[in-house]
């Protein structure tokens, strides 16, 4: 631009006789939440381009019109605006008008704003009395070519004659101030960007205001500072916080920690077949954009929201999604179909930053006509409206194109792999030495080998893992089995077998099992419970690598997820043991491995599995000495740990402990009445 009037403000006044250097004294303010017949204004400040507007408009139609009044802008409050407009704004401001009459038409619109009452409990207003200053001192700094200190006096100066009717408004305001960067200078640099052309002099006027603003939140001229470049509904939420508790129609923001999803395409790409996916595997609500946006448009009394703005659409989907999570507030996955215009999506990003992801599903035209289950032709006619609205360019905006071209299961394991990213962070393993485990001689050298002929380069493997009780430094030579978890795609498996073949005598005698998975099925969890387990301990560092391939990452499930998949495991394990107690003489190593499995399970669903606990020893004491049905040894770990010892090599003493811990399994099932 070459020359742009700035935004009319407005502000607090200072005391005429402030040092600008020196803290000012906090204004008095109605008590944050009294009770009182006046409504409360709440007023936003700061720079230009800080989504002030923007905010207030999205909280104002969250409130409604029943519970909240939307000041407008201060030209509705003084006549003498419409002179100034059809003169020209930016010439009236920076060089006709006398600096006098700029100050008067200002103090006078912001005092007539202040007096004109409102019908509703609370008053939005868009740039409060703290502004009016730093605005002023601004404008006069750049038209008089003044310091920052010499413009404030300038500006306290003029306003001088309204100062007690200023100092009276600005104590009835509950001041926010919205900034780009805690640094003048670069707050500055941000708000020009968001200019499509900048004049010399509305550049300096930006630095001015900016310096003004930042010396006034010094002086405590505010109530509260929120900082950052963010998304709308993260400012949003940040603001709705500051002022909880302040009024009893002000809401808390419902989707602060809410992963929405939104799913774009064509007739028959495949939207809904993931959303009800998303529903009934990954537990997200599903909502249809257009029940939204009506239902945000009837609080509205918009008869035709389509007729609106894509901004004040997308302002009403986010609306509509803000009530149905705050009626709702155990949701925490929310999927909303179907997107169909471009323009409106564009601003739901803006409003939503890195909270939404868009997906788009893409199909073929054969494919999807094929589909269609009222003919080809109905499919074609669909999508002509729906390109119309700019249904197609919605995949520019898309995190992620999903080919939908093949099986509904290929489909699901990438919605899988989506799913599970927002929930589980992934994590770099960091490698150990095979000496850090503490593993017998003869097996340390084994794993050596193994790792000198699968990581060289080329690498067959991506991860090659030591895990059960010879990753926790419990390893019994002659009773504990070698486990090994690798990472390796298909190609890398021949040379993994070959390797092994080769190593085979190596063992000594120890059973070793190997697993091995992609890298793709652990991120869509296509992995057994034990498997995840593994993953946890991956993550969280209890488990660590022998070698992984620099720059891999795997997901780290949620100890809650770990523990929901370990009931699958527990009920084999709870089969197995009924399977060997049946069984005339039961195999002692398999069952009492079995009843240490299900006893570590038992204690991770019940969330009280510590570290302490994986090993076989720790995890069967922990479960067993403090349980009443017990017997006499309930008080005394120790005499369990005895017990436990034993039924590594008594079978009366095994049968024992595993029909305790299988009972201990039972006992969380409710019992069926008999008739």
């Amino acid at each position: 631009m070459h020359d742009r009037a700035p935004a009319v403000t407005t502000t607090r006044l200072t005391d005429p006789t402030f040092d600008p250097a020196a803290p000012g004294p906090r204004l008095a303010r109605p008590a944050w939440g009294a009770g009182t017949d006046a409504p409360l204004t709440i007023a936003l400040s700061g720079p230009d381009n800080t989504g002030k507007t923007t905010q207030l408009r999205v909280l104002a139609r969250r409130l409604t019109a029943r519970h909240a009044t939307l000041t407008g802008p201060l030209e509705d409050f003084d006549p003498r605006w419409t002179v100034v407009r059809s003169q020209g704004m930016s010439r009236w401001w920076f060089q006709d008008a006398p600096v006098h009459e700029v100050a008067d038409v200002l103090a006078c619109s912001y005092l007539a704003r202040s007096r004109t009452p409102v019908a509703t409990s609370l008053r939005l207003v868009d740039r409060g009395v703290m502004m009016l200053e730093a605005s002023l001192a601004a404008t006069v700094g750049v038209r008089e070519n003044l310091d920052v200190r010499r413009a404030a006096d300038r500006a306290v100066a003029l306003l001088k004659p309204y100062a007690e009717d200023l100092r009276r408004a600005q104590a009835g305001e509950h001041g926010i101030v919205l900034l780009h960067d805690v640094d003048a200078a670069a707050g500055t640099v941000r708000s020009l960007a968001r200019e499509r052309a900048v004049s010399s002099r509305y550049a300096a006027y930006q630095r001015q205001l900016h310096d003004h603003v930042h010396r006034l939140i010094e002086r405590d001229r505010h109530t509260a500072v929120v900082v950052g470049d963010r998304s709308v509904l993260a400012v949003q939420d940040e603001l709705r916080a500051l002022l909880a508790g302040g009024h009893p129609v002000l809401p808390d923001g419902a989707l602060r920690d809410v992963q929405l999803v939104a799913l774009g395409g064509l007739s028959e790409s495949g939207k809904s077949t993931a959303g009800e996916y998303l529903r009934t595997r990954h537990a997200y609500a599903r909502l249809k954009i257009g029940w939204l946006i009506r239902t945000a448009a009837d609080l509205a009394d918009l008869a035709d929201p389509y007729a609106c703005t894509p901004q004040v659409q997308a302002e009403l989907l986010v609306d509509a999604l803000d009530r149905y999570c705050a009626a709702h507030p155990y949701l925490d996955r929310v999927t909303i179909e179907s997107l169909h215009r471009f323009e409106a999506t564009a601003e739901l990003r803006r409003l939503l930053g890195k909270q939404l992801t868009v997906l788009y599903l893409d199909a073929h035209a054969d494919v999807r006509a094929a589909r269609g289950t009222a003919g080809p032709g109905d499919v074609a006619e669909r999508d002509i409206v729906k390109s119309e609205r700019g249904a197609a360019r919605v995949a520019d905006l898309a995190d992620e194109v999903i080919d939908n071209n093949r099986s509904s299961v290929a489909l699901r394991h990438r919605l899988d792999q989506i799913a599970l990213a927002a929930r589980w962070p992934l994590r770099r393993p960091v490698p150990i030495a095979v000496g850090e485990l503490g593993l017998p001689v003869r097996l340390a050298a084994y794993l050596t080998a193994l790792l000198d002929q699968v990581t060289g380069e080329p690498a067959a493997v991506d991860l090659l893992a030591v895990t059960g009780s010879g990753a926790r430094r419990t390893y019994r030579d002659g009773w504990s089995d070698l486990d090994v978890f690798v990472v390796a795609e298909p190609a890398g498996l021949p040379r993994l077998r070959q390797a092994l073949d080769d190593l085979r005598d190596g063992l000594g005698g120890v059973k070793l099992g190997v697993t091995a998975v992609t890298a793709a099925e652990c991120r869509s969890a296509a992995i057994t419970p034990r498997l995840l387990h593994v993953l946890t301990l991956l993550g969280d560092g209890d488990y660590a690598p022998l070698w992984c391939r620099p720059g891999l990452s795997l997901p780290a499930p949620s100890p809650a997820d770990d523990a929901a998949a370990s009931a699958a495991d527990a009920a084999s394990a709870a089969i197995e043991i009924r399977r060997q107690l049946l069984h005339g003489a039961p195999d002692l190593r398999k069952l009492y491995k079995t009843t240490a499995l299900l006893a570590k399970l038992i204690l991770r669903i019940l969330g009280t599995s510590q570290r302490e606990h994986e090993n076989d020893d720790s995890a069967l004491v922990a479960l067993l000495h403090d349980e009443p049905q017990n017997g006499p040894h309930d008080a005394d770990p120790g005499q369990w740990a005895q017990r436990q010892r034993q039924a590594r090599t008594d079978r009366a003493t095994a049968t024992t402990m595993a029909t305790l811990v299988l009972d201990r399994w039972l006992s969380t099932f409710p019992q069926a009445g008999r008739s």
